[in-house]
């Protein structure tokens, strides 16, 4: 995706990018590139694919949710940012919390936010399930993209959503875990509030953006572990 193609695509999902947006998402591409030599944040360094799949893909969140009406948002597994940072920098408006357990990649992302004044964002270095147990309840949306299977991202995310507020899952196919996960579903108090299939541009592969709403507070004792979650679930 070249940069004349983005700039429509985005237009499609009704985002309109300005000047200082783009050279910001270009220095964002320079340092990922830089850093990737030195700490495993990508397989994906061509910048036409990064502009397709990694800052086009982290937008299209907007087909689901009207972005411009969230106030928090935190991205956990973020990774190398996705899509945390090309939020904030389409959304100036939204407080933005990264987290992520490898503290390589959040030095990577603290070295972005600072190159690229980036205010009203923080990258935290901590597992979700730490973060969450002095953080329940914070967040409009909590979002995580392609980290984990949906059962375990479900109860790994609740803990921090506000009730009526959104768990938003970024998946390639999802129907099998959908299925998988209707268990954990039902005993969070979640209800499918959303879910929009398309094809990314170009290479017409398969995304799928899941909005779960929460319903009520949950009370359950946070796990220490993805074996915990995996029992209590079955």
């Amino acid at each position: 995706m070249n940069l004349n193609e983005f700039i429509i695509e985005l237009k499609k999902i009704n985002i309109d990018v300005t000047e200082e947006q783009l050279n910001q998402l270009n220095e964002y591409y320079i340092l990922l590139v830089e850093w990737n030599q030195k700490v495993n944040l990508t397989r994906i360094i061509d910048k036409e694919d990064v502009y397709l799949k990694h800052f086009y893909d982290s937008a299209t969140l907007n087909k689901a949710i009207n972005l411009n009406e969230i106030d928090n948002l935190c991205d956990f597994g973020t990774g190398a940012g996705f899509p945390g940072i090309v939020i904030k920098i389409l959304f100036p408006n939204i407080k933005i919390t990264l987290v992520d357990s490898l503290n390589k990649r959040v030095n990577f992302l603290n070295e972005v936010i600072n190159k690229l004044n980036l205010k009203d964002i923080v990258a935290i270095h901590t597992r979700v399930e730490d973060f969450a147990k002095n953080n329940r309840e914070i967040f409009d949306v909590v979002v995580a993209r392609a980290v984990a299977k949906l059962n375990i991202l479900i109860e790994y995310a609740t803990p921090l959503v506000k009730c009526e507020k959104y768990f938003i899952a970024m998946k390639a196919n999802i129907d099998e875990e959908l299925e998988e996960a209707k268990s954990a579903i039902e005993k969070l108090h979640l209800s499918l509030k959303n879910k929009v299939e398309f094809k990314l541009p170009k290479e017409e592969s398969i995304r799928n953006i899941i909005v779960f709403q929460k319903k009520k507070r949950t009370e359950l004792k946070y796990p220490r572990s993805t074996n915990e979650i995996k029992k209590r679930l079955l």
